[in-house]
C-alpha cells in the first residue's frame, strides 16, 4: 500500500523540482523543464498526471501571487486567483490529453504542447518547455524548433532515457559555447529603476529625466535608444511636442513605452519618436490578463482596460531595419514571438515593467525567456526594463 502511494508522491516533488530549476531565471537551466514531459508520461493515472502538471506549474510560476499583490497593493488572495485560474486550463489539456496507451501518448503531448501556445489556452500557457529549444538548438531558427518538438515527443515515449541522453549532449554542448545575443548595431537599451512611479507621475520632471537618460545614451554613439514599457505615461500631443522638440537637432530615434488613451479603454503601445516626429510603432498584441486585459468589460456595457491586438503588427519597421516588439507578458507565452518569427524580422525588441516583481524570479524569466528565443533564431535581442 505504501508503494503505490510513494510513486505518485515522487513524480509530483520531481514536477515541482523541474519547475523551480527549469524557470529559476538562469537561461542554461531551461532545459531542465523537459523533464515534464517525461514526468507525465510516465504517471499511471490521470488523477497523477494532473496532478504531476499542477506541481510543475505553479511551481514554474510561483512568483504571480506575490507580484499581482504588489500591483494591487493588497493582499495575495488577487494573485492566487489569477494562478489557479492559469493553473485550471494547463492542468485540464494535460489531464484530458493524457492517456495509457503508449502508442498515442507522445502524439497527445505534441498536441497538448500546441494547445498551451497559441490562443485560447495559449494565453496562459505560461513555462512551456520548448522555449528551451533556444538552448538546445541555439541558430537553428524552425529547424531547431521542429527537432524541439521531436524530442518532446520522444520524452513521452517508453524509450524517454535515450532521448533524454540525446538532448543532454546538445544542452551541455550548447552550455560550453555559449553567448548572449548580441544588440543591434547602433541601439541601445536603457533599463530604468524609478519602480511604481514610472508611468505614473507624467510631470514635467519625470519627462526631463528621461530626456536627459536618452542624451546619455545618444553621446555615446546610439542612433537607436529602447526605454522601458510606460517609460512615457499617457502618450499625448504635448507629450509629443516635448520629445521632438528635444530630438529636434539629434539623429537619434527614441522607441519608448506609452498608453494611448480613449473612452472605451487603452493600448499599451510602443512610440518611436524622432526629429520629424513620433508615430504609434507597435500595438501589445497580449497584454496581462485580469490586471490589464480585461474584456469582460464589454459584455457588461462598460469600458475601461486594455486592448488585446493577438495577432496585429507581429513586425515594425524601423529605419531601415524590421523589429519583433514583445512586451512584459508577452515574453512570456508563445505564440507572439512565433508568429513575429513567421516574418523573418532582423532584431527582436524586449520591453517590461517589472516593479511590481520585485522579490520574485518574474523578470528574470522574461529576460530569458527572450534571450531563449533570440538565440534559437539567431536574432540581436535589445532589452529594456523598470524595476
Amino acid at each position: 500500500m505504501c508503494r503505490d502511494y510513494l510513486r505518485p508522491a515522487l513524480l509530483i516533488f520531481a514536477s515541482i523540482a523541474v519547475g523551480v530549476v527549469g524557470w529559476s531565471g538562469s537561461v542554461l537551466f531551461l532545459p531542465v523543464a523537459l523533464g515534464f514531459p517525461v514526468l507525465w508520461s510516465i504517471s499511471q493515472t490521470r488523477s497523477v498526471a494532473a496532478l504531476v502538471s499542477s506541481g510543475y506549474f505553479l511551481a514554474a510560476s510561483r512568483g504571480l501571487p506575490q507580484g499581482v499583490a504588489a500591483f494591487y497593493s493588497s493582499d495575495i488572495w488577487p494573485g492566487l486567483l489569477l494562478w489557479l485560474c492559469a493553473l485550471l486550463s494547463f492542468v485540464t489539456v494535460h489531464a484530458v490529453l493524457w492517456t495509457m496507451n503508449a502508442r498515442t501518448r507522445p502524439f497527445r503531448y505534441v498536441l497538448a504542447a500546441i494547445i498551451m501556445a497559441i490562443p485560447p489556452f495559449g494565453i496562459t500557457g505560461w513555462a512551456h518547455p520548448v522555449t528551451a529549444a533556444g538552448v538546445l538548438f541555439a541558430g537553428w531558427g524552425w529547424w531547431g524548433l521542429g527537432f524541439m518538438t521531436g524530442g518532446l515527443a520522444g520524452l513521452a515515449t517508453r524509450t524517454w532515457p535515450a532521448v533524454a541522453i540525446a538532448l543532454t549532449g546538445f544542452w551541455l554542448w550548447s552550455a560550453a559555447i555559449w553567448t548572449d545575443p548580441k544588440l543591434p548595431e547602433g541601439w541601445r537599451g536603457v533599463d530604468l529603476e524609478m519602480g511604481a512611479s514610472l508611468g505614473r507621475d507624467a510631470g514635467l520632471h519625470r519627462q526631463r529625466d528621461m530626456i536627459a537618460t536618452v542624451r546619455g545614451a545618444a553621446s555615446d554613439g546610439a542612433r537607436y535608444v529602447v526605454l522601458p514599457e510606460s517609460a512615457l505615461g499617457f502618450w499625448t500631443p504635448t507629450v509629443e511636442r516635448l520629445w521632438v522638440g528635444v530630438l529636434h537637432n539629434a539623429d537619434a530615434t527614441v522607441i519608448a513605452g506609452a498608453a494611448l488613451l480613449d473612452a472605451w479603454g487603452y493600448d499599451n503601445v510602443l512610440v518611436a519618436i524622432d526629429r520629424k516626429g513620433g508615430r504609434i510603432l507597435y500595438r501589445e498584441r497580449m497584454p496581462v490578463p485580469g490586471s490589464m486585459w480585461q474584456p469582460w468589460r464589454s459584455w457588461f456595457g462598460e469600458s475601461g482596460g486594455a486592448r488585446a491586438d493577438f495577432f496585429a503588427n507581429p513586425v515594425v519597421s524601423i529605419g531601415a531595419g524590421r523589429g519583433a516588439p514583445l512586451i512584459c507578458y508577452e515574453q512570456l507565452i508563445v505564440w507572439p514571438v512565433l508568429q513575429s518569427m513567421l516574418h523573418d524580422p532582423d532584431f527582436i525588441i524586449a520591453v517590461g515593467n517589472g516593479w511590481w516583481t520585485d522579490g520574485t524570479s518574474i523578470v528574470a524569466i522574461q529576460r530569458t525567456a527572450a534571450t531563449a528565443w533570440a538565440k534559437l533564431f539567431a536574432k540581436p535581442l535589445v532589452i529594456a526594463f523598470n524595476t
